[in-house]
C-alpha cells in the first residue's frame, strides 16, 4: 500500500515539473494583474498634521512622479513612498489589531493622509498612542514629520 502510494506521489510530482517547465513564461506573465505606470494623477495625496508643534501643523500637498505641491519635503516623502510601495500590500494599512505593543506614549501627534496613491484611494490616520503607533509613524517620515522617539 504504502509503495503504491509512494509512486502515485512521484508520478504526479514529475508530471507536474513537466508541465511548468514546458509552460512559456508569457502564460504566467499575462496571468498577473498589472499596476498602473505611476502618474501625477494617481500620486496625489493631501496630508494634514495637528499637534506636532514647531511649526510642523498644518495641511500639506504632495504630488509624486514628479514631485511636487506644498509639502515641505516633497523629493524626499515621494521617494520614501516608493521604496514602501508593495504589490499587494496596503502602505497607508493601520497597526494590526492585537498586536504587541509597547506602552509608551509618542505625544499628542495626529495625522491624517487622503488622496490616491498608486491608483488606489487612501484615506488613513495616524497617532503616537503606542509603540505601534509610533513605528507606523515612523515608517511614514518624512511624508509625515519626524518627531522624538
Amino acid at each position: 500500500m504504502f509503495r503504491r502510494l509512494a509512486l502515485t506521489a512521484a508520478a504526479s510530482a514529475a508530471a507536474s515539473f513537466v508541465v511548468v517547465a514546458t509552460a512559456p513564461p508569457a502564460a504566467y506573465a499575462e496571468s498577473l494583474p498589472h499596476m498602473p505606470p505611476p502618474t501625477a494623477d494617481t500620486d496625489r495625496l493631501t496630508v494634514t498634521v495637528s499637534g506636532a508643534g514647531d511649526g510642523m501643523d498644518g495641511t500639506y500637498e504632495l504630488r509624486c512622479h514628479p514631485a511636487g505641491g506644498s509639502h515641505p519635503d516633497a523629493g524626499a516623502a515621494c521617494e520614501q513612498l516608493d521604496k514602501r510601495t508593495s504589490w499587494g500590500e496596503d502602505l497607508f494599512a493601520p497597526a494590526r489589531p492585537g498586536g504587541m505593543c509597547t506602552m509608551q506614549y509618542g505625544g499628542p501627534a495626529t495625522a491624517r493622509v487622503t488622496g490616491t496613491w498608486a491608483g488606489r484611494p487612501v484615506d488613513a490616520t495616524y497617532e503616537r498612542r503606542d509603540g505601534c503607533e509610533i513605528a507606523r509613524w515612523n515608517a511614514m517620515v518624512p511624508v509625515l514629520p519626524k518627531l522624538g522617539s
